[in-house]
């Protein structure tokens, strides 16, 4: 299968084969890292990240809680959260989503309780009065917030990240190659799909059997679709001995640059990676050269499994 673009080099059997193409990966990476910088620079970037610093970052248990109770959620808060900082409203009939909020206030150094529960228990501690009480953790109780989807109103500025360009024979080149890559590959319907507003993951079926199962979720895009599913085999080849949840940022940005990279040498336009890559770079884009070495060789692993 021909997939080059008219723009990238044909790396053909050569004795410069392998330095021509690492000389053509750092440039492409040298392109994504300048995309990077504008992308965080941009008013359409800065929008996006002012409505996601207004979001509550749930703790691990009531992440549970919200999955359990609504699979499909992605963006959660409260009724009057939706309504005070989004200008959006519950639609009539929803269903809430129950989670435990701390109760924040005056307690008792000794103790620990509220003034009214310090009392109740016959606390002795009487050294200042409750007025001169820090505030602090009490306690929790039950709270009802909903899901972006069951709500109506102004609407939520969103990252441009699709993929576009004709990919019809590369998605099925990617599923040819998933042996050859040693992951399992699974295209998921949209009704079925279980991971949220994510559009691929990359799991393991059991602790035992460590080869990757990537799932994809089904689209009409399929320049998208085969973005995702090679974002989703960097993962497999480069992470999965990884569990350091510290690294994840890291992680994504190397995933993210091996598609790029892959899918530009597919003649794919990704420009979208230059959004996504912002969203987890704290900075800069020093990390994308930081791991060049690394990017590299896994674009160029999954290129010489799908040129042929």
């Amino acid at each position: 299968m021909t997939t080059t673009s008219n723009s990238s080099v044909s790396f053909e059997e050569t004795d410069a084969r392998r330095d021509e193409m690492h000389s053509t990966i750092e440039a492409w990476i040298d392109d994504l890292a300048d995309h990077v910088d504008d992308a965080q620079t941009s008013e359409e970037f800065q929008d996006w990240l002012d409505v996601q610093s207004r979001f509550h970052d749930y703790s691990h248990r009531n992440t549970l809680l919200i999955n359990l109770q609504y699979p499909a959620a992605t963006k959660v808060a409260g009724y009057n959260t939706w309504r005070n900082e989004f200008d959006r409203h519950v639609q009539e009939g929803e269903q809430a989503i129950w989670i435990w909020a701390p109760i924040i206030t005056k307690r008792c150094p000794k103790c620990e309780n509220s003034p009214s529960y310090h009392e109740q228990i016959g606390c002795e501690y009487d050294e200042t009065s409750p007025n001169e009480w820090s505030k602090g953790l009490v306690g929790f109780k039950p709270t009802a917030v909903f899901d972006v989807s069951q709500t109506e109103g102004e609407p939520l500025p969103e990252r441009k990240t699709e993929a576009t360009g004709n990919a019809d024979d590369l998605v099925p080149a990617l599923k040819n190659a998933a042996a050859d890559i040693g992951v399992t590959v699974r295209i998921v319907n949209a009704d079925e799909w279980e991971h949220g507003d994510a559009t691929g993951v990359c799991k393991y079926r059991n602790q035992r059997d460590l080869q990757p199962v990537v799932e994809a979720k089904a689209r009409s895009n399929h320049a998208d679709l085969a973005v995702t599913l090679i974002h989703e085999y960097a993962h497999a080849l480069l992470h999965a001995d990884i569990t350091d949840e510290t690294e994840r940022a890291k992680r994504e940005v190397e995933a993210e640059a091996v598609a790029y990279i892959v899918g530009r040498y597919c003649g794919r336009t990704h420009s979208g990676s230059a959004f996504y890559l912002a969203a987890w770079q704290s900075d800069d884009s020093a990390v994308i050269q930081e791991r060049l070495g690394r990017i590299s060789t896994t674009a160029q692993k999954i290129i010489e499994v799908i040129k042929d």
